[in-house]
């Protein structure tokens, strides 16, 4: 294997030096070999205060990050998100413009279910599909759908089964057009395993945040360890408000990434809060000291 490699790239290195007439493209040449690292980084767009607006582009850039997550807007008492993204021209021009600068779109949010109740409101198959027609739209593969306060499932035991039974509608409908709805839930990992077993859906998995372990004292390695690596498709890496990552003496970063490492995950960590205490809407400060730590540890 490794001698056809060798030999491959030879031919290749060849072939660029005959269309460059003679000389070699290093640009060309970098990119056909170069990969995309195991762990790339990115930030939430609302969390850096660019909801759904080009301009989180060139802040992300700014910042230090790979990539955004993308929100799909405010849900409120609306019957479905009020998404720009439903408008061809605005989603072309967050591709044309992702593209321009070289920042990732890492997946979409539905982050106005963190106050409206997944298991109560009765329009919730309607705006999870404007979601995953949108990811179809934008080539998108991954959402994040936290079940939010008014869904703890913990506090709210009684929701559970209204919960896996709409987690199925959705989970078809994802299937169908071929993305991932991950799911941020308040329970431990064992029962979080047990839920998602329960949907039964490959497209429905766990979007594990590193906060809901932390806070309720629970052992953030052994967390994921539990949940496994195909059961987890993203991860909110950080953990509440306070100090920046690499100050916070609730995380081991470089034990977590052994941790992922050994489970072979792979994929978007994305920077949700973290934030300086004592200054907390310095966004670029603060989200770029984050991102800065993440890459020196995971790339």
């Amino acid at each position: 294997m490794a001698m056809m490699e060798k030999t491959n790239r030879r031919r290749f290195l060849g072939n660029a030096a005959l269309l460059a007439g003679g000389m070699l493209l290093p640009e060309i040449v970098l990119a056909a070999f170069k990969k995309d690292p195991k762990y790339r980084i990115a930030v939430c767009d609302w969390m850096i205060l660019k909801r759904q607006k080009l301009g989180a582009f060139q802040l992300t850039k700014d910042i230090g990050a790979d990539g955004v997550e993308v929100d799909m807007g405010g849900l409120g008492n609306r019957p479905t998100f009020d998404s720009k993204l439903s408008d061809p021209v605005v989603r072309q021009q967050f591709l044309d413009t992702s593209k321009s600068l070289n920042v990732a779109i890492s997946s979409m949010a539905m982050s106005g279910f963190y106050a409206q109740s997944f298991a109560e409101r009765p329009e919730v198959e309607k705006m999870v599909q404007d979601c995953i027609d949108t990811m179809v739209q934008m080539n998108i593969k991954i959402a994040f759908l936290p079940l939010g306060v008014q869904v703890d499932l913990v506090k709210r035991p009684d929701l559970r089964p209204v919960v896996i039974e709409r987690l199925k509608r959705v989970g078809a409908n994802a299937e169908k057009a071929g993305v991932i709805i991950g799911v941020e839930t308040a329970l431990p990992a064992a029962e979080e395993a047990k839920l998602l077993d329960d949907v039964g859906s490959p497209a429905v998995k766990s979007y594990f945040n590193f906060s809901n372990a932390l806070q309720a004292g629970r052992d953030l390695n052994q967390e994921l360890k539990t949940l496994g690596a195909k059961r987890i498709c993203q991860i909110h890496c950080t953990d509440t408000d306070g100090v920046w990552l690499q100050n916070n003496p609730r995380i081991n970063m470089k034990e977590v990434k052994k941790t992922l490492d050994k489970m072979h995950w792979s994929g978007w960590l994305v920077i949700e809060r973290s934030r300086d205490a004592n200054d907390p809407r310095n966004v670029k400060k603060n989200f770029s000291a984050n991102a800065a730590y993440m890459k020196s540890v995971f790339q």
